[in-house]
């Protein structure tokens, strides 16, 4: 396949992956809309607030995969080129970044949901476990280590994504970590939608 088929090919995978509502399936079996709900977003943060993480684990699964099954599939249409540390390189990187913004696009924006979605952040980390997989695990201790010291799994969750390029540098180029804090970007513009639809409300 071509590289533009390539690319088109991990577009619309990752948007339609992205898609899939995986919080308002799960939380409908428990008779609540969480775009209705609590701080209106479809996500773990509120699926569990709402329900609990009983409840709420299912989500923050779902939606990570979602961002890594997308990474997958580009990366191996692409060919799969890795580092020896797994990071992708040379012709699988623009498939599994253009694959993982879609997946996001497709979380924040969902054609299976009104296009009514999330704010993308662990859609965002299951693809970065496939772009910079040392990254990613670097992460998770920061937010374990975080969270045990802050006693918050929401601190450590934001210290981790936001940490995210920095750990990846050590890793990759300073281009593939510009291209994650682009990624970044769609997660601030979520955050500063949310901000702006509850100051109309």
């Amino acid at each position: 396949m071509a590289e533009a088929g390539i690319v088109l090919v991990a577009l619309i995978a990752g948007y339609l992956l992205g898609s899939v509502p995986v919080a308002v399936l799960v939380a409908r079996r428990h008779g609540v809309d969480p775009r209705e709900a609590g701080d209106r977003n479809p996500g773990y943060w509120n699926v569990k607030e709402q329900l609990g993480l009983r409840a709420a684990i299912p989500v923050f699964a779902g939606d990570t995969a979602k961002g890594t099954l997308a990474a997958l599939v580009a990366l191996v249409l692409s060919g799969a080129h890795v580092t020896g540390l797994g990071t992708v390189t040379g012709t699988s990187v623009l498939p599994v970044y253009v694959a993982t913004g879609a997946a996001m696009i497709g979380h924040a924006w969902p054609v299976f949901a009104g296009f009514r979605g999330g704010r993308s952040i662990l859609t965002f980390a299951g693809g970065v476990a496939v772009i910079c997989p040392a990254a990613f695990l670097l992460g998770s201790v920061v937010l374990a280590v975080t969270a045990w010291v802050t006693r918050s799994f929401a601190v450590g969750a934001r210290v981790a994504v936001f940490g995210v390029p920095v750990l990846q540098l050590l890793f990759a180029p300073v281009e593939l970590v510009a291209a994650t804090g682009a990624l970044m970007c769609l997660i601030g513009l979520r955050f500063a939608q949310a901000a702006l639809a509850g100051r109309r409300r």
